[in-house]
């Protein structure tokens, strides 16, 4: 297959292919042609169809796109980033912005020009997108104006990130008033089906970030697996969810989804619980993609729920206790389709639907993946037994030059770092994580991160961090500290410390639970004992 990319940076930084995972594409849906853009295919196959003046995308204040004005804004952008500002097939574009139809429509712009699309959390600051500018090379960017403040900073004489355009902008060269000069029409490039279109950036347990490498192949692929065998939408059905489009859960169920069966979608900036179940009634929304956390809140407003427009309803991010889906049942009288998928694998590969879930499992591989549990030597492990989870698929693991590739990547299994069991009927049974990541409320959050800005404070001598159990959250992040001399503990001390973290780094990192201690436990080399603190007897105090 020939490569459209100019631009070799990302072909030039994948992995070996001798630690790629092994690709299966053994269904006749995952046959693919040796080129391919996957806007193409999810996007302008609709309008070519005869779908143009189907509804698309709805904003929060109600405004609709149709197919054809989301395929004509996504042209106009591809157009200024190639005629105002000299993209190159192949060149990174960060993209930043809470969720909208333009934020779509820039993605899909990106992609159509054979760019690849970097999304970036609204939530990061400035110290969080510098090493994914610097690992990504990033040389555009398209930023909402009102989060101009923490990009700023990165864009100097000496950065490869030479081109900015903001929108939602009054300023003469906002990227809405370029548009406005750009035809409605633009002829995508013809990429190979193995150029890659999104770098989605995760962090692991050392806090550095991790770029995984997806190519226009895999979007495409997860649009085949798990919506068309689980979720299985219409045309009719309209999306909403808390996910930003930076998540590859809320790329998938807020945007390649909807596209790719011609249905419509709502993309919000508020989606906090209740804010959700509004959205929902306000735009009659049948399909919310949230996480488990958010639907234990949203149970609260059950009878509501239960006479509203919702059909099915998706939970991922985290592990959903059998406690919440009979909460959400008991009060909406709908199931919960529950998931587990990753940023490396793009999207899910373990599931059920509302017919044949059952509580307390996860379910089963989605069609088009396989999936085995394994000890540690890498051989699978008898029914029962508790292993490390194990999946292969038309999706994979490649990450953007780290090391770390071989850890996530063994014998073609890409190995996702949870805990899992297999039944005697093959549904798998999460039973938490083999590596230290913290999940909160669908938030992935490595202690490092925390850690790093806690010892910012001068108050701070040491400290560490992990995860706890929260019924609310999943887990919460709980911080043990060791002042400095001089300084007090106290209620007075974790506000300030809490306080800390939220103006430093993204809010949702903050230490919920704080305790003191007088030395943090550590080997004899100096390294710390995690496993020593999660079972210290020390309950720290919560806000």
């Amino acid at each position: 297959m020939s490569s459209a990319h100019l631009d070799t940076f990302t072909a030039d930084h994948l992995p070996p292919r001798e630690q790629w995972p092994e690709f299966r594409f053994d269904r006749p849906e995952l046959k693919f042609p040796a080129q391919l853009n996957c806007v193409s295919e999810l996007l302008d196959r609709q309008v070519a169809a005869g779908h143009g003046d189907r509804r698309c995308l709805i904003a929060s204040d109600g405004t609709t796109w149709t197919y054809r004005e989301l395929q004509g804004r996504a042209n106009q952008i591809a157009n200024v980033l190639v005629n105002d500002f000299g993209l190159r097939t192949g060149n990174r574009v960060l993209l930043r912005a809470p969720n909208s139809p333009l934020l779509a429509a820039c993605w899909l712009a990106v992609v159509k020009a054979g760019a690849v699309a970097v999304g970036t959390m609204p939530l990061l600051r400035s110290r969080e997108l510098r090493p994914i500018v610097d690992k990504a090379q990033i040389t555009h960017a398209l930023c909402d104006r009102g989060l101009a403040d923490d990009l700023l900073p990165l864009v100097t004489k000496d950065s490869g990130l030479a081109h900015v355009c903001y929108f939602n902008d009054d300023g003469a060269d906002a990227l809405e008033r370029r548009m406005a000069r750009q035809p409605l029409t633009f002829a995508n490039v013809e990429t190979a089906a193995e150029d890659t279109c999104l770098l989605a950036f995760t962090s692991g347990t050392t806090g550095v970030p991790k770029a995984t490498m997806h190519f226009h192949r895999d979007l495409v692929a997860v649009c085949r697996c798990w919506p068309a065998h689980v979720l299985r939408p219409s045309a009719d059905d309209i999306f909403i969810g808390s996910p930003p489009l930076a998540f590859t859960f809320g790329l998938g169920g807020l945007l390649l989804f909807p596209l790719s069966v011609g249905a419509s979608s709502v993309l919000i900036e508020r989606t906090s619980p209740d804010h959700l179940v509004d959205a929902s009634a306000a735009h009659r929304a049948t399909v919310p993609f949230t996480s488990p956390t958010s639907y234990r809140a949203m149970a609260g407003r059950g009878a509501e729920i239960g006479r509203s427009s919702l059909k099915r309803a998706v939970s991922a991010g985290e592990m959903l206790p059998a406690s919440t889906r009979l909460l959400w049942k008991d009060a909406t009288g709908l199931e919960l389709i529950d998931g587990i998928g990753t940023t490396e694998m793009l999207h899910m590969f373990i599931s059920a639907d509302e017919a044949t879930q059952r509580p307390g499992a996860t379910g089963k591989p989605v069609p088009g993946y396989t999936a085995c549990v394994l000890d540690p030597t890498g051989q699978p492990l008898p029914i029962g037994e508790v292993g490390q989870l194990a999946v292969k698929g038309p999706t994979g693991c490649r990450y953007l030059s780290d090391d770390r590739q071989t850890n996530y990547v063994q014998h073609g299994w890409n190995l996702t770092g949870d805990a899992y069991l297999v039944d005697a009927d093959g549904y798998f049974h999460c039973r938490g994580r083999t590596d230290e990541m913290i999940v909160s409320s669908g938030y992935n959050i490595g202690p490092p991160e925390v850690e790093e800005v806690l010892l910012q404070h001068p108050a701070v001598a040491e400290c560490g961090v992990v995860g706890v159990a929260d019924d609310q959250r999943g887990q919460i992040v709980k911080a043990f500290v060791v002042l400095r001399e001089g300084y007090r503990p106290g209620a007075e001390m974790i506000q300030t410390l809490q306080d800390h973290v939220k103006q430093t780094a993204a809010p949702y990192k903050y230490p919920r639970a704080i305790a003191f201690l007088d030395a943090l436990p550590k080997t004899q080399t100096g390294k710390l004992q995690r496993f020593k603190l999660r079972e210290h007897d020390l309950p720290g105090e919560r806000a």
